[in-house]
């Protein structure tokens, strides 16, 4: 692969990690740039490794992991972004110092997995067509930490306008990035 070519897919394979993100730092009070690196750290780090795996499975497996790949990232996106709509109205109005000011290791490193799906998908494609998968694997993984930092800043910009609807749109759009990646897969689009 040329250089354009893996920014490119670098960049698409950000796009909803950075999505998530938002709704992440929209949903504390007002987050530092720490918790925006150690965000952007644990999505960055999770979407260089599912490439990895991907093209390893590709090299033995391609066909169970593409026959299931669109399924397994529908239920995680829609599993998180219908939990992140249910916490955002069933949380009370809170006051100013009440939101959490950062969010769980695991809550994010979930998170971070069910945006990486597709980065563990094209690993599979990157296999069959025989591309040498770290240089690829390196830049997905810093272009979404440097994404996810940001959205997570840009998420705290929102909060302080959109307040707990922030967490509900947040969740509605994994929810939509996980049936749209259905969708695709299926055929409907």
């Amino acid at each position: 692969m040329n250089p354009i070519s893996i920014a490119l897919l670098s960049l698409a394979m950000s796009t909803d990690a950075f999505a998530a993100a938002v709704g992440k730092g929209a949903a504390l009070q007002k987050p530092r740039w720490s918790e925006a690196f150690r965000t952007g750290g644990i999505f960055g780090v999770i979407e260089a490794i599912t490439p990895v795996i991907g093209w390893a499975l590709g090299l033995t497996a391609a066909d169970y992991v593409e026959a299931s790949d669109h399924w397994i990232a529908f239920v995680l996106l829609v599993g998180l972004g219908l939990r992140m709509v249910y916490k955002g109205f069933a949380a009370p109005t809170v006051h100013k110092g009440e939101k959490l000011t950062q969010h769980p290791f695991w809550l994010l490193v979930l998170t971070g997995f069910a945006t990486s799906i597709d980065a563990m998908a094209v690993g599979v494609g990157l296999a069959l067509i025989n591309v040498n998968i770290l240089p690829v694997a390196a830049a997905i993984g810093f272009t979404t930490f440097v994404a996810v930092t940001a959205g997570v800043m840009v998420g705290r910009a929102l909060g302080t306008v959109a307040g707990k609807w922030a967490e509900i749109c947040g969740g509605i759009l994994l929810a939509g990035i996980g049936a749209a990646i259905l969708m695709e897969h299926l055929g409907a689009v």
